[in-house]
């Protein structure tokens, strides 16, 4: 069955359209991109063609690439990876200039049937630039519609002719926050940015893309830089407007990744080089540095847990085989902030709530917060009224448990005491159904513990929500030693319904995600103690990649709660508790009354709007700064790796059963450094020898947390990295 299907009009324009069978989402794969030039091949030597739309028969025009397709151009070329990558791109490049140049004969700049592309939803990278080799671009006034070059966001950049297209149509500097920063752009901001060049109905999309090509004269299908006399918009490098314009391009670049990101420097160089040369020759350029990035291990570490890993968790890589749970009527007890957060995705997704609290104004301010986050979206012209009156009435907030009759998902989300999640479960256990499933939303408790005060043990399981719920995209399930199977499956379908990725973990404290943070925020309060200036602890984090430092974290957290976490876990490990030497600077803030951000004073100083004005200086006085201080790398291989071994103890443990759950978790969970593909794929990127010998060292110089776990060593004596043991398909 083609992928690619023309139908020629009366009129003389041939409609090519996407339908890859068996997708809801077009992707481009290996059979597509012979299909998509066979289908132009075909319409460009037919003499009754007169001018070609490329469409889609789907809602969306393209989701983007197969990205498997750039693995198996990596194997298919044996020991000559990088030819098999370089000479696959090129080829997807002479397919996009067999489109642009349209037949048309390369000297005269004649002949050629223009060519329209009439998007008539979402397009993603790929699509987007096939997009981009067209003569005129049209997409649908669909607000459901992005479009965008996002590659940027998984470890690579546009690199089948985007990255130069759309630098040579608008300049580099406007180019560069598209491409540098990968947002998906309605159809409005998209026209607005010059990815896009019309806006039309949705019912007349074809159309007018058709009164186009009709009315197309020869001078409309030639590309600028195909024109004689073309300049660059704003400047090719060595004019002096060009000078400017790239160093304020290459500053911005450094400025968003702290120079750890290569896919982003090798795109800003593709497009620097490119410039300098013909386009055809700046095309070759932008193949080569593709195919640098793509060899880099961090790339390809970002692709499998950004793309690969993650999109497999999402279809449901851990879900037991039970029959469908999808939620139909959620109950939500306890109307704060996150049980505001959680109806709100809730209703969003279309599921009915019933929002708990101890009295009526209690609830009805959780359901106030529902309607803040929707009032924002129609500010922001991301939502309209009716689609907030519509998530809004599906909202139904009181004070009677009597309402929680027909949940079949209960989420407990009330104060992180075990008393009052005890009471809470039995007071809504007596009106929810016996096959209902109860999840608590903690990111510390036990779940062994909590699953006591339920009358039905196996069917009691955590859900552990990240705050802000509607902009975190990572849940944390947690399985309890009596839960079953089908309160994992409820909890996992129910996670897909919001539209969030989930990761599955066994119950230990803190789980996975607070174990592999806590150890990251005290790290960074313990070098303070130190006497390591809190500046360099800061930056080396955000070097790193690190979305925040650890005091800026411990600030957003509030330092009363780390306090509070400090003293439970400190009673509870005894002699065995890690981190005295934090405790001490935690303490002594706490007594100063600087609890953080919400007091508006912590390790950052806050004016009366609560924005940071930077650290604050009185630290220097309760810990003075050293006078000599350690090496950046000393700072950075302290914070990274004191998180990295928790993920790695955590996996002997088995509270992690599967390391794709480890990275994913972590680079969404906490935003562990994304170029690295998270802890695993950062420790498979040093080597598990060379890891061992920074451990080594570390533990010698600074305490047993940073010894290596015997799973590590183990790695190291054989010679394999993790994702060669427990996952070998994804390797690569």
């Amino acid at each position: 069955m083609p992928i690619f299907t023309t139908a020629l009009d009366d009129d003389g324009v041939a409609i090519i359209a996407w339908d890859l069978p068996g997708r809801s989402m077009n992707v481009l794969t290996d059979e597509g991109i012979a299909d998509l030039e066979a289908a132009f091949d075909a319409a460009l030597a037919d003499p009754a063609v007169k001018g070609i739309i490329l469409t889609s028969a789907k809602p969306d025009f393209a989701g983007g690439m197969d990205l498997n397709l750039l693995a198996r151009m990596k194997e298919n070329a044996g020991d000559d990876p990088a030819r098999g990558l370089f000479d696959g791109v090129m080829g997807l490049h002479r397919v996009l200039r067999k489109i642009e140049r349209a037949g048309m004969d390369p000297k005269t700049r004649k002949g050629g049937k223009p060519v329209a592309w009439a998007s008539p939803g979402t397009s993603a990278g790929i699509g987007t630039e096939i997009g981009l080799a067209c003569h005129r671009r049209f997409v649908a006034d669909n607000p459901k519609a992005k479009i965008g070059l996002p590659e940027i966001l998984i470890g690579i950049f546009p690199g089948a002719g985007g990255t130069t297209r759309f630098s040579r149509m608008v300049g580099a500097m406007a180019a560069a926050p598209v491409l540098l920063e990968g947002k998906m752009l309605a159809p409005k901001a998209a026209l607005g940015a010059g990815l896009i060049d019309e806006i039309a109905p949705p019912a007349e999309l074809v159309q007018n893309a058709k009164d186009w090509v009709l009315s197309a004269q020869p001078a409309d299908i030639v590309k600028p830089w195909d024109a004689k006399g073309y300049k660059m918009p704003g400047g090719a490098p060595y004019s002096a407007a060009g000078f400017m314009t790239f160093v304020g391009a290459s500053a911005m670049v450094h400025g968003k990744t702290q120079g750890v990101y290569p896919a982003a420097k090798a795109m800003l160089s593709a497009i620097y080089e490119g410039a300098l040369v013909d386009f055809d020759t700046a095309l070759r350029i932008e193949a080569r540095w593709f195919t640098s990035v793509l060899m880099n291990p961090s790339s390809s570490a970002m692709i499998r847990s950004l793309f690969l890993n993650k999109q497999a968790l999402e279809k449901g890589a851990s879900r037991p085989a039970e029959p469908d749970q999808t939620v139909r009527k959620l109950g939500i007890l306890g109307a704060g902030m996150m049980g505001g957060g959680i109806a709100y995705v809730a209703a969003l997704a279309g599921i009915d709530v019933v929002l708990i609290d101890r009295d009526q104004a209690a609830a009805d301010r959780g359901r106030a917060h529902v309607e803040a986050i929707l009032d924002e979206g129609v500010k922001r012209r991301k939502t309209t009224p009716e689609k907030k009156a519509e998530v809004l009435a599906r909202v139904t907030a009181t004070p009677d448990y009597a309402a929680l009759a027909g949940c079949d998902l209960m989420v407990e989300a009330v104060f992180e005491d075990p008393a009052v999640k005890a009471e809470a479960t039995r007071r809504a256990e007596q009106y929810l159904p016996a096959e209902a499933i109860f999840a608590t939303n903690t990111s510390t408790l036990p779940i062994a513990e909590l699953a006591k005060a339920s009358r039905a043990p196996d069917q009691f399981i955590g859900i552990h929500f990240f705050s802000p719920v509607d902009r975190m995209a990572l849940v944390e399930i947690i399985r309890g030693p009596r839960t079953g199977a089908r309160a994992v499956a409820k909890a996992l379908d129910f996670v897909r319904q919001i539209r969030k990725t989930p990761i599955v973990v066994n119950d230990a404290r803190f789980f996975y995600a607070n174990r592999c943070i806590i150890p990251y925020m005290n790290e960074g309060v313990r070098m303070v103690g130190e006497g390591i200036a809190p500046a360099l602890i800061e930056n080396a984090a955000k070097q790193l990649g690190f979305p925040v430092g650890p005091l800026q974290l411990t600030d957003e957290i509030s330092i009363d709660l780390g306090v509070k976490i400090a003293k439970a876990t400190h009673a509870a490990m005894g002699d065995a508790y890690p981190d005295a030497a934090a405790d001490g600077v935690l303490f002594t803030l706490a007594d100063l009354g600087r609890l953080g951000r919400k007091a508006g004073s912590g390790f950052y100083a806050y004016d009366e709007k609560g924005r940071r004005q930077g650290l604050w200086p009185g630290l220097a006085t309760h810990w003075p700064v050293a006078a000599e201080q350690p090496e950046l790398i000393e700072v950075q291989r302290r914070l990274a790796m004191v998180q990295a071994l928790e993920a790695v103890r955590a996996l002997e443990e088995g509270v992690l059963t599967d390391i794709r759950e480890g990275d994913v978790g972590a680079i969404l969970g906490w935003g562990f450094m994304p170029w690295s593909g998270g802890p695993f794929g950062w420790l498979d990127i040093l080597g598990a020898a060379r890891a061992v010998e920074i451990c080594d060292a570390l533990a010698a110089a600074h305490g047993p947390r940073f010894a290596a776990p015997a799973l590590l060593r183990e790695l190291a004596a054989e010679g394999v990295g993790f994702y060669a043991r427990f996952l070998p398909a994804a390797a690569a």
